[in-house]
């Protein structure tokens, strides 16, 4: 099971990126996917998950209204548009899959499988 996360990179505050994470070795039909996000010095946290039938979103607050969280089935892959970007979002962005119950989505423990990582940078 490999989750390759990519899209990463440097952005001026207020600017736009969207990571990928495509799965190989693993169907995502029936996971919740979700991206976590890890700054220097900080505690790896929850950022956003979407459920296997895109019906149910989730999002920490700080990114609601600004980062979309998407999935696309046949290309077993899922995204994170990350709009009006803060020098706050800089992070290492993860990507996970997992079948978590409600109370875990949140939860780095709700996640069975995790991918490298992709550098974002947002500079003021």
């Amino acid at each position: 099971v490999q989750l390759q996360a990519s899209g990463g990179g440097l952005v001026q505050a207020g600017g736009s990126l969207r990571v990928s994470c495509a799965a190989s070795g693993i169907n995502l039909r029936g996971y919740t996917m979700g991206w976590f996000r890890q700054a220097p010095g900080k505690e790896r946290e929850f950022v956003a998950a979407i459920r296997w039938n895109s019906r149910h979103t989730f999002y920490v607050d700080s990114v609601k209204g600004r980062f979309t969280i998407s999935r696309d089935s046949t290309k077993n892959t899922v995204y994170l548009q990350m709009n009006n970007l803060k020098p706050e979002d800089t992070a290492v962005y993860y990507c996970a899959a997992g079948i978590p119950i409600l109370s875990q989505i949140r939860e780095r423990s709700g996640h069975g499988y995790w991918g490298q990582g992709t550098q974002v940078t947002v500079s003021s």
